[in-house]
């Protein structure tokens, strides 16, 4: 976990490149949002149980089911129905994840380059999407039913991309050469 002179040191480069001196001023992560969605639960009743699971292991706090605000006949789903599972990380437990993220999870990607630019959007958020969630080492290999995509974002206040790029840097996310 990131300690005080961690937290400092941050800080401390972000205030320099971005020529900002108030503290309050600087970008930070707010939160950590991971949603998971679960398109054969119409199909499959133990889908969303077993999403659940998964993505309350990866995230070490309690997966949120997911229902669809409307209904929509060419997927058959009904407004109500159960389609993903989601989990929203704030303080400690956010700042543990961001650094297994960089530290544990982004090595793990077979074929990785960095994130393309393309992933911080025009907020400053950072998305990125995983094709399978084996590769976060809570998961099991043997207790998996199917491999399922996942979604992690990255909240900020950095009010735009140019900013949230830059923190992100600062953090130590890996984004591929220009």
């Amino acid at each position: 976990m990131e300690t005080k002179s961690q937290s400092e040191n941050i800080k401390k480069q972000l205030s320099e490149k971005l020529s900002i001196k108030n503290p309050m001023m600087l970008p930070k992560v707010e939160k950590v949002v991971l949603n998971m969605g679960v398109g054969e639960a119409v199909m499959n009743k133990n889908a969303i149980p077993n999403a659940q699971e998964q993505l309350t292991q990866i995230a070490g706090q309690k997966a949120v089911v997911s229902l669809a605000r409307k209904s929509i006949s060419a997927f058959k789903i009904r407004k109500g129905f159960p389609i993903g599972v989601k989990v929203t990380l704030r303080g400690k437990r956010m700042e543990y994840f961001i650094e297994k993220l960089i530290r544990i999870i982004i090595p793990r990607i077979k074929d990785f380059r960095g994130i393309a630019d393309s992933c911080v959007d025009q907020n400053g958020n950072l998305n990125i999407g995983f094709y399978e969630q084996t590769i976060f080492p809570e998961i099991e290999y043997d207790k998996i039913d199917k491999i399922r995509g996942l979604q992690v974002t990255l909240v900020t206040n950095a009010r735009n991309k140019d900013k949230g790029r830059v923190l992100f840097e600062t953090l130590g996310i890996p984004f591929k050469a220009n």
